[in-house]
């Protein structure tokens, strides 16, 4: 009898801090990678820069607060959150080596060769480009900055969470003490400070040179160069830029909170002077000057970066957006028409009442989900709307059609999640617009998050009420829709209008149906009905009937569903997993028989959306969704999981998931190790799933158009006897 193993082990887990370093390692492989345009490889580059600043602000924020608690207890891979720290900070070293080695060593270069210099130092400057920049600082850049000295009488200031910052030591001028320039150890050396302006373009163009080459130069050597003007008593021995992370995790007692919004308004302000965690200087900074900032911060050695480059790589997608430089970029890609709705005519409740619309971002196009709201706030029939808002766009026109159908004197109800991470004051925005507009908005449930994005309108039909319902696994973001993949369905089934009316009743009233017809939400629940269809395909493979798990999320690291997959596995299921990002689960567990893969997909767009399939026995059931297999979504978040109920819907929904298992190209694979490589493609077709994915959607849309064409051309014959 074979032993029964324990999948409960440490061991047979990936700790989730360090899985989310190697995805941003992957980000970092797409910048490294020569096959792909030079400026796409400015935008990874640049991705990894802020994926990395989210990180500490709010992970290894956490963890510190754990460990300055005297929290030890074990994570899923049986390391301590001290433990986890020291990994995290000799992994995070290595990691930002290595961006800046690609690039001084490889992009830099290239961007020279391609017809764009970026001007390193400000010594490198020509008399001819001086005389511009410095009159560029006293036309647009002085007037802005606030210099500040330290000493007795004025304190160290303020260091804003991820401004850069100048730092200088200065002398003032007629020092008996003063010996040679940059011989700080003869000086009496002051402190003082300046911060760069994140309202003024970091990047700025120097004038074209004869040969037409473009250059440009970034503006904190602009200011460095300057300094002596901001503090003009003083000889300026040395400027070193730097930069701090500072704990921006919000610490919010909802209990004892009367009023949520302004709870939230004061949480987010103590962000810019949380703990420092992390420091960022140039390399060959002065030691006293370091010494000071340290002190004065608060910060420890382990936790200072030395950067051989600009600080803060974030700039680089500014760089992107140069004009000039198409050619270097991926061609852009327009999402595309919805063809089955553009094939019907009629109103949008018209085409939905004719079957489910299955919307595929951003390959097609956003409109639909906008229309859907717009047009019932227009609608005489249309007697309520009731949504779900986590993200919203800058200038949302969902907001301003919700807006219109309060005025228009519907019933208009909005979840306004609050607690949506880093678009709080966004969101508090938002709702106010929403309040005054005069819609009913709830901020969300006590000690929950809502992340999911459903919509309803209940409409008066002649055949009487009838519910028209929007699900999706994306954000009501018309902008970000462009650059995340997500899915939405469209529908009129009658027993899902009755769970969305259901939700509604238990977000706005607290009321739990007694049951639910076809959604599945958390966090009661969810976790026990993906535990159950995981427990199913278990026992088809053991009763050899057809037994297959595929799925497709942003993360993976809840023990229960782990183990749960580990168990399937070693019955006989094939489990494949598309995991965009943090994967705790290993490849290599004993007794699963090699059933386990896992694949990420790093490419142009971002993979977003949640897709599971499970084969039951040979008649497939298709789910989609708003949450991760991951604790906080399956337990501390409000999600819905929704069924793919059309044949012909599931057919495309599979296709997707198909489509994605034969990429060669930018799918990259967990190893026994946990860390990630791609597929040698000697011999194999080269399939990008994303590419697919844009070639099919443009032929639709070409092929509906010419039928749409070719119908309005065609005209019978007339036969006259």
């Amino acid at each position: 009898m074979r032993e029964k193993i324990d999948y409960g082990k440490s061991e047979f887990y990936l700790n989730r801090e360090l899985s989310w370093l190697a995805f941003n390692n992957r980000i970092l492989g797409e910048a490294r990678d020569k096959s792909n345009p030079l400026f796409e490889r400015l935008k990874f580059l640049s991705i990894t820069s802020s994926n990395l600043d989210e990180f500490f602000m709010v992970r290894v924020a956490s963890l510190k607060d754990m460990v300055n608690a005297g929290y030890v207890k074990k994570d899923i891979a049986g390391m301590t959150p001290g433990e986890q720290l020291e990994k995290i900070n000799k992994a995070t070293h290595e990691f930002v080596e290595m961006q800046y080695s690609t690039y001084n060593r490889s992009l830099l270069p290239l961007l020279k060769q391609n017809g764009l210099v970026v001007v390193e130092k400000h010594e490198e400057l020509s008399e001819e480009d001086c005389v511009y920049v410095d009159r560029y600082f006293q036309d647009n850049v002085y007037p802005v900055l606030t210099p500040m000295a330290v000493d007795s009488s004025r304190p160290f200031p303020l260091i804003r969470n991820k401004s850069l910052n100048l730092g200088a030591l200065v002398s003032k001028k007629g020092n008996e003490k003063q010996g040679p320039k940059r011989d700080s150890h003869k000086k009496e050396l002051e402190f003082a400070t300046v911060q760069v302006p994140s309202v003024l373009p970091r990047i700025v163009p120097l004038p074209q040179t004869q040969t037409g080459e473009k250059r440009v130069i970034l503006l904190e050597q602009i200011i460095e160069r300057n300094m002596d003007k901001l503090f003009l008593n003083y000889d300026i021995v040395c400027v070193y830029p730097f930069r701090i992370m500072r704990n921006a995790d919000l610490a919010i007692d909802e209990d004892d909170a009367a009023d949520l919004l302004k709870e939230i308004e004061r949480q987010i302000k103590k962000r810019q002077w949380g703990q420092a965690i992390r420091l960022e200087v140039e390399a060959g900074i002065d030691d006293k000057l370091l010494q000071i900032i340290k002190k004065e911060l608060e910060i420890e050695g382990h936790d200072i970066y030395n950067i051989a480059g600009p600080l803060d790589l974030t700039f680089l997608m500014k760089m992107y957006g140069l004009p000039g430089f198409d050619k270097f970029k991926t061609e852009p890609y327009t999402p595309q028409p919805v063809a089955v709705l553009a094939a019907m005519e009629g109103s949008i409740f018209d085409k939905i009442r004719k079957q489910d619309i299955l919307l595929h971002h951003p390959y097609e196009t956003f409109t639909p989900v906008v229309e859907f709201i717009q047009q019932a706030a227009k609608d005489p029939d249309v007697l309520a709307i009731k949504q779900t808002l986590y993200r919203v766009s800058g200038n949302s026109p969902i907001i301003a059609a919700l807006a219109q159908a309060a005025e228009n004197g519907k019933q208009v109800s909005v979840l306004v999640e609050l607690k949506a991470r880093f678009d709080e004051e966004n969101n508090i925005v938002w709702a106010r617009k929403l309040e005054q507009a005069g819609c009913h908005v709830i901020y969300g449930l006590v000690g929950l998050k809502t992340h999911s994005k459903i919509t309803l309108v209940v409409r008066r039909e002649e055949e009487g009420i009838r519910r028209y319902v929007h699900l999706g696994t994306g954000n009501y973001n018309d902008q970000t829709a462009k650059l995340y993949t997500d899915m939405g369905i469209l529908t009129c089934n009658e027993a899902i209008g009755e769970d969305a009316t259901a939700v509604f009743n238990m977000l706005s009233g607290y009321s739990e149906p007694l049951s639910w017809n076809k959604l599945s939400l958390a966090p009661l629940w969810l976790k026990d009905k993906f535990l159950y269809l995981i427990g199913r395909e278990k026992e088809n493979a053991k009763q050899n009937r057809p037994a297959k798990i595929i799925a497709k999320m942003n993360s993976l690291c809840d023990l229960d569903i782990i183990k749960a997959l580990y168990e399937a596995a070693a019955a006989g299921v094939k489990i494949e997993l598309i995991v965009r990002g943090i994967c705790c689960l290993r490849v290599d567990v004993p007794g699963t028989h090699d059933n386990i893969t896992v694949r990420s997909i790093v490419g142009n767009f971002l993979e977003h959306a949640r897709i599971f399939y499970f084969e039951n026995g040979g008649m497939p059931e298709l789910y989609m969704g708003s949450a991760d297999w991951m604790p906080r979504n399956l337990e501390r978040r409000v999600e819905i999981l929704f069924p793919v109920i059309e044949p012909r819907l599931q057919e495309e929904v599979y296709h997707i998931l198909e489509t994605q298992l034969r990429d060669t190209v930018k799918a990259q694979f967990m190893q026994a190790d946990g860390s990630y490589e791609k597929l040698d493609r000697r011999g194999k077709e080269a399939v990008i799933a994303q590419d697919e994915f844009c070639k099919e959607y443009v032929a639709r849309s070409r092929s509906q158009k010419k039928e749409a064409s070719m119908a309005r051309t065609f005209k019978p014959e007339t036969h006259i006897d």
